[in-house]
């Protein structure tokens, strides 16, 4: 009886495991122009040389710069800037 809890049990784990393993966020590979623009950024940016932009890096950094970032999705949670909504779209509907 002890075996087929302990069996049951360590299933159990085992497909814990295995979904959360599938539910992790997946890495993408960075796009010749984001990594460009990243060595761009570091070159620019990176006084104490480590190799990654720090707080006190990205804090000097120029809005624009920030701005560039954003826009290749190279921000905190790699998100792009959503598209302002049209100002020239019928009001109403139909």
């Amino acid at each position: 009886m002890k075996k087929l809890i302990i069996l049951a049990v360590a299933l159990c784990c085992a497909s814990a495991l295995v979904v959360q393993a599938q539910d992790a966020p997946k890495k993408h590979k960075l796009t010749p122009e984001q990594k460009q623009l990243m060595a761009d950024m570091l070159a620019k940016y990176d006084t104490n040389k480590d190799g990654k932009l720090d707080k006190s890096e990205r804090a000097a950094m120029s809005q624009e710069d920030k701005d560039k970032l954003a826009a290749a999705g190279l921000t905190h949670g790699n998100k792009k800037p959503e598209a302002a909504p049209s100002t020239n779209a019928p009001a109403g509907g139909n």
